[in-house]
């Protein structure tokens, strides 16, 4: 709609959003993070205050630590805190940094807004893996995980190689290609699994469970293991950042812009495949996360991938760890698989958005 000088008329009907500047709304973040942080710590079958957690924590810092007094904290609160709660903490945020950024930088890779990290297969690969290895396997240890953990991790790299393979048989894999080879990769790993479960019945429960996903046996060798590919392979991601832009307005455009297509998607798609496959191992699938992430911060930041991607690494920590304290304590002592909690919020709330967006367009 047009006023007299001919200039469009800006409002509600435009169907424009409201963005919020990046400084604040990180802040924003920042804060919703460190809350989520102290009530994760805080909350379960001990209770531990908050003022006595964070004196906890900050006497573990260098140079302050000394200066804190934790003389009225009892040594088993430490000992909760340190060996328990705080490494499934960690690992819950790890996850959901590494989920969420993987799943914004394949939106971005794929233009699709219904892309998520586990849509070229890599969770099917790591259940088949997982699943084979309670079968068939031991329980070792190797490097903070099990056998079943180790098997996830290479299972589900293997599928994703075997849908870059496939998708790339008759030339350059395009990305309708790898979608449509993702899909049917996926159900056959999908088939597998429930062939050997079907014929496991005795393993049914615990590989069910698996893929339900849980932090209930993390430690601190899985907390360093998850660290060490989020910073590898986020930083990569990151280092795209402007690719993924350039992507955005179309392959052709980014070509004549200088971006290397072929090149730019075969390191997008190691880096994030690296990174799930490492979440994978140590918590099991955990959907939605990496889908309703990203999709909200693009709403609220904007594509711009410089911004999007540390803000959905920042919300998808914060997030995992808000869904696993949930599922530890709801029902405590028992514990709902994280997973469920996930998809229990984040499938309404998806659906809350998708009418939301149908709404603007009407308008």
């Amino acid at each position: 709609m047009e006023n007299r000088n001919g200039k469009k008329r800006s409002g509600a009907k435009s169907g424009s959003v409201k963005r919020i500047p990046f400084g604040a709304g990180f802040a924003v973040l920042g804060f919703a993070f460190f809350a989520a942080l102290v009530l994760s710590v805080c909350a379960g079958s001990a209770n531990l205050g908050a003022g006595d957690a964070l004196r906890l924590l900050a006497a573990k810092i260098p140079g302050i630590g000394g200066l804190v007094d934790t003389g009225g904290i009892s040594e088993v609160y430490g000992r909760i805190l340190f060996q328990v709660r705080l490494p499934r903490v960690c690992l819950a945020g790890l996850c959901g940094a590494g989920l969420s950024l993987t799943g914004a930088a394949f939106q971005g890779l794929f233009r699709n807004p219904l892309a998520d990290p586990h849509i070229l297969g890599v969770s099917s690969g790591a259940a088949l893996g997982a699943t084979v290895a309670m079968l068939f396997g031991s329980g070792a240890w190797f490097g903070g995980l099990s056998m079943t953990g180790i098997s996830a991790f290479f299972g589900g790299l293997a599928a994703v190689f075997v849908v870059y393979r496939v998708a790339s048989y008759s030339g350059t894999a395009q990305t309708v290609h790898l979608l449509l080879a993702g899909t049917a990769v996926s159900s056959f790993l999908s088939a597998l699994i429930s062939f050997l479960m079907t014929r496991n019945q005795d393993e049914l429960k615990k590989i069910y469970m698996w893929t339900l996903g849980s932090f209930d046996t993390a430690s601190w060798e899985k907390v360093r293991f998850l660290a060490f590919f989020l910073v590898l392979c986020g930083a990569v991601l990151f280092a795209f950042a402007r690719e993924l832009n350039l992507l955005a307005t179309g392959e052709d455009t980014a070509v004549t812009l200088g971006v290397p297509i072929a090149a730019t998607r075969v390191i997008i798609i190691v880096a994030g495949t690296f990174l799930v496959a490492a979440c994978v191992s140590v918590s099991g699938v955990i959907g939605f996360v990496g889908l309703i992430v990203p999709h909200c911060m693009r709403l609220v930041f904007g594509p711009g991938h410089k911004r999007l991607l540390p803000c959905a690494a920042l919300c998808g920590a914060f997030f995992m760890m808000f869904c696993d304290t949930l599922a530890r304590t709801v029902t405590a002592p028992a514990e709902i698989p994280v997973g469920v909690v996930t998809a229990m919020i984040g499938a309404p709330y998806f659906i809350f958005l998708l009418a939301g967006s149908k709404r603007r367009r009407k308008a």
